[in-house]
């Protein structure tokens, strides 16, 4: 069945989301709705989130009755639904008729199975994907592990789990200057030809573990090696992590800033040759790992985050460390500061994976394919990349 309208529920319009929205809206016109509701949180406003113009595709349900019963109505009436994080109502009919649903999703036990001893949670999840699982529901999991979770969970979703994210603006470079343009910053900013800045961004707080980076760098100084860094953002944990860099002789080669806007994050992108990434387990995909392979750096990143297995090939489109590991990040950088040449290779090949494969533009398209396949009776005709089939992967897939 073709698709011709699609309205996507979820909590509030951000960037993360606005690049895909801004795709569905090309394709489908006014047969595309983003039904928004709730208000951003504040937390997040102040990092610079909800700041985009709201396009006529939003439609906001806290704002007035009619809004909210416009998307009742959307709900039972579109051809697809996508559902993100919002509230189950707006889908109550819709699966009692068994329409076709895409639920757009985290890994669920990403804290661990101890949900499953607070009885509240245990029966909302029976509610909501047990109960439900032979009906025409499929997942988009924004995490390579959430088809693992939702096994875990009942075996909930066999078989009807497919890979997808969080899309960001797709920015389009010319690969050979952009790489020019990381050698030139680099020799800019320290003053020595080739000294690579490793950058990291996003809150300071204790699930992202800015504190691996210092450790693994305070190592790597002590071996001789020379970079810079420099870390973005705010946080309980900033006060601690400037603490680390004056106890492992960082302060001279490191440099702190502010939360900036997410436009001018993805400049600091573009101008640095290598990005890590440091978060655990309770990080659900990791959208800075997107935005830091399509500005083409050399990424360093946690085998952790939801993002990291379907995005950084080790080896490729970049390097993979041991999640928590301090001497798995040292020796993966290590890699990058003995063969510089690495950075460019590896940086090229991240560009060109995600311009080719992994952005809004084939997102928006392989859903529609996917549902057109879904309701079609036919196996899913995506072979890579956004609405392919997710296979099973545990938490301990990768070994260092």
């Amino acid at each position: 069945m073709e698709i011709k309208t699609l309205t996507f529920f979820s909590n509030y319009y951000n960037h993360h989301q606005k690049a895909l929205c801004d795709e569905w809206y090309s394709l489908l016109g006014e047969g595309f709705t983003f039904v928004e509701t709730e208000p951003i949180e504040g937390f997040r406003a102040t990092m610079g989130w909800g700041k985009e113009e709201v396009p006529p595709y939003v439609l906001r349900t806290y704002m007035d009755d009619a809004s909210h019963k416009k998307a009742l109505a959307l709900a039972l009436s579109s051809d697809l639904v996508v559902m993100g994080t919002a509230p189950e109502m707006y889908i109550e009919e819709r699966l009692k008729q068994n329409r076709i649903i895409f639920r757009y999703s985290e890994r669920p036990l990403k804290e661990g199975f101890i949900k499953f001893f607070i009885p509240r949670l245990t029966k909302k999840y029976l509610h909501l994907h047990v109960r439900n699982r032979k009906k025409n529901i499929y997942i988009l999991g924004a995490s390579a592990y959430t088809a693992w979770d939702y096994r875990k969970m009942f075996n909930s979703y066999p078989g009807k789990c497919y890979k997808f994210g969080y899309f960001p603006e797709h920015k389009e470079y010319d690969v050979d200057k952009l790489m020019d343009r990381k050698r030139i910053n680099a020799d800019r900013n320290t003053g020595d030809a080739g000294m690579p800045t490793i950058l990291w961004a996003g809150r300071m707080i204790r699930l992202k573990h800015p504190d691996l980076l210092i450790k693994a760098a305070g190592n790597l100084k002590k071996k001789g090696y020379n970079f810079r860094l420099t870390f973005i953002g705010e946080g309980k944990e900033r006060d601690r992590i400037r603490m680390l860099t004056k106890l492992y002789r960082l302060s001279d080669m490191t440099k702190f800033m502010d939360f900036v806007s997410p436009e001018q994050a993805r400049e600091k992108m573009a101008d640095a040759k290598i990005y890590v990434m440091t978060s655990n387990f309770l990080e659900g995909w990791g959208s800075v790992i997107y935005e830091a392979l399509n500005a083409g750096c050399a990424v360093v990143a946690s085998h952790a985050p939801g993002a990291t297995p379907w995005l950084v090939k080790h080896g490729k489109t970049g390097l993979v460390f041991k999640s928590g590991s301090v001497s798995s990040l040292e020796e993966q950088l290590a890699k990058l500061l003995k063969n510089p040449q690495l950075c460019d290779c590896y940086g090229k090949a991240a560009y060109e994976q995600m311009h080719r494969l992994w952005n809004p533009s084939v997102a928006a398209r392989n859903v529609l394919t996917l549902a057109d396949d879904l309701t079609s009776g036919r196996p899913c005709s995506i072979k890579e990349g956004p609405c392919s089939p997710a296979r099973i992967l545990k938490n301990g897939w990768y070994v260092s």
